[in-house]
């Protein structure tokens, strides 16, 4: 893997974790939810949520991109 890809799965996982806690933290306090279905109802949050990150190649070197659900299109980040 290159450093690119290294950096988009190390984005991934730090969205997606602030994501995941922030949702499991207000599904606890404001449903009624309880046992398992509180981090399972909070990982499908997170993962709808949560940025996507790749690094691609171009004709230019290699590039990292996001996409996410609020942004229109694909954005290049580096």
């Amino acid at each position: 893997m290159s450093k690119l890809q290294w950096r988009a799965l190390i984005y991934q996982f730090i969205c997606f974790g602030a994501l995941f806690f922030g949702a499991r933290f207000l599904v606890m306090q404001y449903s009624h939810l309880s046992g398992f279905w509180i981090p399972i109802t909070a990982f499908v949050i997170a993962t709808i949520l949560s940025p996507k990150f790749q690094a691609a190649r171009t004709r230019d070197g290699e590039k990292l991109f996001m996409s996410w659900l609020f942004v229109k299109g694909i954005r290049e980040i580096k």
